[in-house]
């Protein structure tokens, strides 16, 4: 078993705790919170794919150079139905209107951010959920007066010059079709745009990115079908032969979306896009198949996951509609990030939790990657038995250098069953912590989680 294996398993209960013990130097300029989300089922189903596990939220709350600890579920119908002992119909990962079956909030287990002054618990099948940004308290479905129905990405984008957050569903009204809808949320919280269109053939679309001019969508051939659902079979399975492609679309989503092809291949996670002298340019984790996912027979997909960073390029100036594809560095890993004040631009900097050359080694580095470097790599191992959940940038001051800041990892302590907070220099990962916030106990392998400033949390709809 693995270290990141170890920590599989959920925890049974919600705290709220005093000031954690800091050792090293905790940073004057750390004001804010760190809220991190992933799945956290009340009752382990060996037969339930852990993506369908409820979500729980983290919290960190950093002040007067302390950080104290409290966690929640989000309480959502399902989360009530299961602790109450009602029966709810089962519903296959994003296959619920396609088999019709009542529509319901979902497991907001993936990503939670601050935007609008609303904190927002979020996963890719269902509407946000709204948490009170201190107590984490369940507010409810938040549908942006009414612009959305059904669904909205765990990977919206935020324009770092605008405020404005970009978002995308998938499934169409049928929940496993080719219909994706792409749109467009003031800073303030209010739709202001909302367009749909086809991709090419049904599949898992997990994320996207944006440039100061267009949008992208990777359609890889991780397929989706009703029919093979409906029949038992993997509702999401892997066809190589139907090719991969991407959706480019003009930002403010006016025009017809143009469709290139590339090298067959899977991606979960975006790190970076940003267009320059008549090219794009689109920095992924790609692999070669997905993990955690078969050929629609049910078989295993050997040579799964292993995902690397890798540039995709879109030249403009031709008529032509290939992409290529090249590997920016020698590492491997996923949950890759970006100093947000640059996301959508030309960037240098990128972070994401990496295996080392063991086979056993599991998300066992935090890798730092110079991209202006030719992907010079400066990584920390932590421990044997230890793993490492996504990194999050803080920047130290607002309009700082990019990557002067901090980096902010979870990671699980194997040897103690427990968990701890790391802070970085995030420009120089490899000295290791600056501080060590102690956990009492463990935070299981979860997704994605953002930082919230200061200021930005004292402006919350809900933070008294």
């Amino acid at each position: 078993m693995t270290s990141y294996q170890a920590n599989s398993l959920p925890i049974d209960f919600e705290a709220d705790g005093e000031p954690l013990r800091v050792r090293g130097t905790l940073p004057a300029g750390l004001e804010g919170m760190l809220v991190r989300n992933g799945p956290n089922p009340l009752n382990v189903d060996p037969a339930q794919h852990w993506f369908a596990g409820h979500g729980m939220v983290h919290r960190f709350a950093f002040s007067n150079g302390e950080v104290t600890y409290r966690n929640r579920w989000v309480r959502t119908q399902r989360w009530l139905a299961e602790r109450t002992g009602a029966q709810t119909p089962e519903r296959p990962l994003g296959g619920g209107a396609a088999l019709g079956l009542p529509r319901d909030d979902g497991v907001a287990n993936t990503n939670v951010l601050m935007h609008g002054g609303r904190l927002l618990a979020l996963e890719e099948a269902h509407l946000p959920v709204e948490l009170h940004a201190r107590t984490l308290q369940t507010l409810g479905q938040v549908d942006f007066d009414g612009a959305l129905q059904r669904a909205f990405t765990a990977h919206p984008k935020v324009d770092p010059r605008t405020g404005e957050l970009l978002f995308f569903s998938y499934g169409g009204p049928e929940g496993l079709g080719a219909g994706i809808t792409v749109g467009s949320i003031d800073a303030g919280g209010h739709a202001q745009w909302v367009h749909g269109f086809d991709a090419p053939y049904a599949s898992m679309l997990h994320d996207f990115a944006i440039t100061a001019e267009h949008l992208l969508f990777p359609v890889t051939p991780l397929t989706a079908s009703a029919e093979r659902a409906r029949a038992g079979a993997p509702a999401y399975a892997w066809e190589p032969q139907v090719g991969t492609f991407v959706g480019v679309m003009r930002r403010d989503g006016s025009g017809a979306v143009d469709w290139w092809q590339g090298p067959v291949c899977f991606v979960y996670h975006v790190m970076n896009a940003w267009e320059r002298d008549g090219r794009m340019y689109m920095d992924v984790m790609q692999s070669d198949a997905p993990s955690g996912f078969t050929w629609p027979d049910g078989r295993e997909i050997e040579g799964a996951g292993n995902a690397r960073l890798c540039r995709w390029t879109f030249d403009l100036r031709g008529t032509g509609r290939g992409f290529t594809s090249e590997v920016l560095a020698d590492v491997v890993g996923e949950f890759p990030r970006v100093d947000d004040r640059f996301a959508g631009w030309p960037y240098r900097h990128g972070w994401l939790a990496s295996h080392s050359g063991d086979e056993d080694a599991f998300f066992t580095q935090v890798a730092h990657v110079d991209l202006a470097d030719e992907g010079r790599l400066d990584v920390y191992r932590l421990e044997a038995g230890d793993s490492t959940s996504e990194p999050v940038f803080v920047p130290r001051t607002k309009d700082g250098q990019e990557g002067d800041g901090w980096l902010l990892v979870v990671v699980f302590r194997g040897a103690q069953m427990r968990s701890d907070l790391l802070v970085f220099d995030a420009l120089n990962v490899a000295a290791g912590p600056l501080a060590t916030i102690e956990v009492p106990h463990r935070i299981p392998n979860g997704f994605h989680g953002n930082w919230v400033a200061a200021d930005e949390l004292a402006a919350s709809s809900h933070q008294e």
